[in-house]
């Protein structure tokens, strides 16, 4: 593998280049399309992903590429980006200013680095696999809340919610009488980052893609924190749900999702 500090200032060029394109066009009339009953998809998703995967792809030609918008291309090294170029989407089309782009590089089968930048903030977290989780520069670390009662957590709702009984509903409701209060930012890579910073002790949610959770995921365990899936059984890309902490948290919110069974909906009992 090249340098990884070399392809972490390319990667993090690159991904402001994409995140400044996107706020250069926040706020225009977006012409958005489904790619499910609440799934969009705008130009700007696509013009996002042609700025990064292309950028990438000349800086390292032998790298692969896994992105959100409908892209899975083998490289020839053991080597591939997994990209999502606006999380956030719907966020974005309603002119809401939280969202974000994502890439993180996995080098035989192990991630080696993430990048989450949020360009309304101009906030660029950065993970390098031993070497720590930093925003802007700054090293960051989790928080030290260990009582389920005084922590702030976050989650999101899976694309399916009106169809599926898998869809979290029972998973909030018992949470939201336990945490001190719940965030949903529409935005799974900012969640996993700021659980990075300490600005959230907590997340999980369901049906996730690899995109939504490399980057920040690393940025989580980088951080000092703890990423697994509903059973607490060690962090994988495919999982079906995901539980991201500062640590001291976990096992209470492991044992809260594990309550009500592992599907999360009013009905599936």
């Amino acid at each position: 593998m090249d340098d990884l500090r070399e392809i972490a200032r390319v990667g993090e060029a690159v991904v402001r280049e994409a995140g400044r394109y996107l706020r250069e066009n926040f706020g225009r009339r977006v012409e958005a399309s489904f790619k499910g009953a609440v799934d969009l998809v705008t130009p700007y998703d696509l013009g996002a992903q042609e700025i990064v995967v292309g950028r990438l792809g000349t800086a390292f030609p032998t790298h692969g590429f896994l992105a959100e918008e409908g892209l899975a291309r083998p490289g020839t090294s053991d080597c591939r980006w997994i990209i999502d170029p606006l999380d956030g989407t719907t966020n974005f089309a309603h002119g809401f200013p939280v969202f974000s782009v994502s890439a993180a590089l996995e080098c035989a089968g192990r991630l080696t680095l993430g990048l989450v930048y949020d360009p309304m903030r101009d906030e660029m977290f950065r993970a390098e696999a031993g070497g720590g989780a930093f925003l802007n520069g700054a090293p960051v670390r989790v928080s030290a809340v260990s009582d389920l009662g005084r922590s702030l957590l976050a989650t999101g709702f899976p694309y399916d919610v009106r169809s599926s009984a898998v869809n979290n509903l029972d998973h909030w409701g018992r949470f939201i009488v336990r945490a001190q209060a719940i965030r949903r930012c529409g935005s799974a890579a900012l969640d996993l980052s700021y659980i990075a910073c300490g600005r959230f002790d907590g997340f999980w949610e369901l049906k996730l893609k690899p995109w939504d959770v490399a980057a920040g995921a690393l940025m989580v365990m980088e951080a000092g924190g703890r990423v697994t899936d509903f059973e607490g059984r060690p962090f994988a890309l495919d999982a079906p749900g995901v539980v991201a902490t500062n640590g001291g948290l976990h096992g209470a919110i492991i044992e809260v999702l594990n309550a009500g069974g592992p599907k999360g909906g009013g009905d599936e009992r």
